[in-house]
């Protein structure tokens, strides 16, 4: 029996990508949404075929992704957002619930999510990985969303009966 390998796809011309960005540390977030965009258009991905949203913050970045999904057509998800370590525990809770509701999602919808909630300990680790947690976000998104598309026809999801 021949192995079945299925090759990572980075061409986004046919891909639909939805995109959440937090607007707290917006700084930040816009740096990372700049270069998603960028590198969404160097992989091919459509301006016409990409929607972006933002939201306060990043524990309500899970509840927008869904309302995304559920009311467009998507292949691929982003979400953007930062958080910077302060005095408090509330950095640990922002960062652990907002991926908890990402990782809950991508379970139950079976939808790709780039996690491009960047956590780090102060704007400096921030300025140092907006532009590459950007990109690489980009990349996740093409190449998870073409895998959705592989294995959606694979399964037989989307085809007439």
């Amino acid at each position: 029996m021949a192995i079945n390998f299925i090759e990572p796809n980075k061409d986004g011309s046919a891909l639909r990508v939805g995109i959440v960005v937090a607007r707290f540390n917006e700084w930040a977030c816009n740096a990372m949404l700049e270069a998603c965009l960028a590198q969404l258009k160097n992989l091919g991905v459509k301006e016409e075929n990409i929607t972006v949203v933002t939201v306060p913050g990043a524990l309500e970045i899970p509840f927008a992704l869904y309302q995304l999904y559920e009311s467009t057509e998507l292949e691929a998800m982003v979400a953007i957002g930062c958080v910077i370590r302060g005095e408090t525990y509330h950095f640990e809770l922002v960062a652990n619930e907002s991926s908890r509701g990402i990782t809950d999602m991508i379970g139950a919808e079976a939808i790709s999510i780039a996690n491009c909630i960047l956590t780090v300990e102060n704007e400096e680790q921030a300025k140092a990985r907006v532009v590459e947690k950007g990109t690489d976000a980009a990349n996740v998104a093409v190449e998870m969303g073409n895998l959705k598309v592989r294995t959606d026809k694979l399964l037989g999801y989307g085809q007439a009966e």
